[in-house]
């Protein structure tokens, strides 16, 4: 069944706009196919690296995704059934609703659907699913293919320039049931890349709206953190440049927001919030291989002295500390615990941006989300929120229910 979308936009200005409607108006109509039980995917670029002097050889992390592509003789994709062009490096921040189809001429995208014009997914279970686009339920050939750096469509460039293929796997996706997938590189040696295709479970779980939670995974290649042992780190993801270990213990700290100190001087266990001074929530192992959904842990929305029951004003720090350091030693001041991959943080401010820069391996905005909402302004809310490390970068994927409009009085 085909549906068809019609998109206008007016040369007027809006005091005459309603009057004058049919006037100078230039309409697009986009033509959508019915799908009929479908699955949820979201598609991330976790092809992380840039291309050196001393990787030359490697081929940009630039793709393009063909699900069920048809080949001609000599092996070059001619077209697919379903078609992500101008995939890009994902994005640190993945929110909780769509943010790359307006403001942007570049046809780059950071993930699937992202930019594309298809149908999404609706409120399922209360969460929002308008960031997963609504794919044919069944048994698919998914190919991603890597493509120049440029603004051409990938079946108009040259054929010499379709032939590189970066991955080529067989996926089965159940009818109305989340998948995220995420291209990444399994072996820093070798550089093998492949795919990990995680059929989500968050809305099928007994989640309190009380409760913020939070997992996490590591996804970074074999091999990828003894190989920067003891280099230099860079300026933007500190610590976590150097990788992880292989295993990890993951520790919890909430503090009260400081607004005069955002460089981190005003957070230690003098000012964390009761119970959340470095609690230890569970242990965090690499694994490339597995596509099972990490368990979630939580803490509470409403907590620290800020909050009211509508409103709470806290930051949240995640340590990852090796086994045999303990929390207590504060392994961040250790140089040579940072460049073994011993130890790594991430923060999650409040206003989502570079606060905490100096102390943070790396920094996202805060889990908690506040807007306006009904008569308040702002309101807080509890979010679903999944952590993914790749390779000395980290990645936060955030997902929010869906929550009743301002009221303006």
């Amino acid at each position: 069944m085909k549906l068809k979308l019609r998109y206008c936009t007016s040369s007027l200005q809006l005091g005459i706009l309603i009057s004058l409607y049919s006037l100078f108006s230039a309409c697009t109509e986009i033509e959508y196919t019915e799908i009929d039980n479908p699955a949820y995917l979201r598609v991330f670029n976790s092809l992380n690296y840039e291309v050196k002097l001393e990787n030359r050889l490697e081929r940009p992390p630039f793709l393009t995704m063909l699900i069920d592509p048809v080949f001609d003789e000599e092996g070059i994709p001619v077209s697919a059934a379903i078609v992500s062009d101008f995939l890009d490096q994902r994005d640190k921040y993945a929110a909780p609703f769509p943010t790359h189809s307006a403001g942007s001429t570049s046809k780059k995208n950071p993930e699937y659907p992202g930019k594309e014009n298809v149908l999404v997914g609706p409120i399922l279970n209360g969460f929002d699913l308008s960031s997963w686009a609504q794919v044919p339920s069944g048994k698919h050939r998914i190919v991603f293919m890597f493509r120049p750096i440029n603004e051409i469509p990938f079946f108009s460039l040259e054929k010499r320039l379709k032939k590189d293929v970066a991955i080529d796997e067989n996926i089965d996706l159940q009818a109305k049931e989340i998948y995220t997938l995420n291209v990444l590189q399994k072996d820093y040696m070798t550089k093998e890349n492949g795919i990990i295709l995680r059929q989500e479970n968050f809305h099928k779980l007994p989640l309190s709206d009380s409760l913020v939670y939070f997992n996490m995974y590591n996804y970074s290649a074999y091999g990828f953190q003894s190989s920067l042992e003891g280099k230099d780190g860079s300026n933007t993801t500190g610590s976590l440049h150097y990788g992880i270990l292989d295993n990890m213990n993951v520790y919890l700290s909430l503090y009260p927001t400081v607004s005069n100190d955002i460089y981190g001087g005003g957070y230690d266990s003098k000012t964390a919030i009761k119970n959340y001074d470095g609690l230890f929530i569970s242990s965090l192992v690499r694994n490339t291989e597995s596509n099972e959904v990490a368990a979630y842990s939580s803490f509470p929305l409403y907590r620290g002295p800020s909050s009211n029951g509508i409103k709470t004003d806290m930051i949240q720090f995640i340590s990852l500390i090796a086994p045999g350091l303990s929390y207590a030693q504060n392994p961040y001041g250790r140089r040579d615990a940072q460049k073994g991959g011993e130890f790594a943080l991430l923060t999650f401010h409040k206003d989502g941006v570079d606060a905490l820069r100096q102390i943070a391996s790396a920094y996202f905005p805060n889990m908690i989300i506040s807007l306006h909402s009904g008569e308040y302004n702002p309101r807080s809310f509890s979010t679903v929120n999944t952590i993914e490390i790749v390779n000395g970068k980290a990645y936060l994927t955030t997902i929010q229910r869906k929550y009743a409009p301002p009221v303006y009085k």
